[in-house]
């Protein structure tokens, strides 16, 4: 049984939803993404629960970096709006504390061990997309539905397709 719906903000969404320069659409000529598209995803899922990935926060900074000299602090501070409010869990964002658990040794080693095999082949998967890839199966085991939120399609097709049972959590 699912608790609820998660929607994980990938980098080229969210540089579309900041309008940040040059970045304002994404993804291939047949699926467009731009303000207008995000927003509807947006509103259509008001009851969700929005995560804002590690790589999603770090990928972003360094485009908004990249934009215009006399623009680069307002998207910044943009930025850092909704950071504070993944950091606070203000709704309809994720505590950002809910991800700690996959920055620990173990889950390090894991994401080590399976990283090189998703640079194998045609499309070389980033260390970002497999991060939100895991972050992906992490809500997906806690029994959430999810759907990452992106313009890349060889990001989405890590997209969990079917949810497991929620991890039974131990009494403290």
């Amino acid at each position: 049984m699912t608790v609820g719906k998660v929607l994980i903000f990938d980098t080229s969404i969210l540089v579309v939803w900041l309008k940040v320069p040059g970045l304002e659409e994404q993804g291939p000529q047949h699926d467009r993404w731009d303000h207008d598209r995000v927003e509807k995803i947006i509103n259509e899922n008001e009851d969700s629960i929005y995560v804002l990935p590690l790589a999603t926060i770090i990928e972003t900074g360094n485009l908004i970096c990249k934009s215009p000299k006399d623009q680069r602090q307002q998207f910044a501070q943009k930025l850092s709006e909704i950071i504070k409010l993944s950091c606070e869990g203000q709704s309809p964002w994720a505590i950002f504390s809910d991800q700690s658990s996959l920055w620990e040794p173990e889950h390090l080693l894991r994401l080590a061990d399976g990283w090189p095999a998703l640079t194998r082949g045609k499309r070389c998967h980033s260390m970002g997309d497999a991060t939100i890839k895991t972050v992906a199966e992490h809500y997906a085991r806690m029994g959430f539905s999810v759907d990452i939120v992106t313009a890349d399609f060889g990001l989405k097709k890590f997209q969990p397709t079917s949810q497991t049972p929620p991890v039974p959590r131990r009494k403290s």
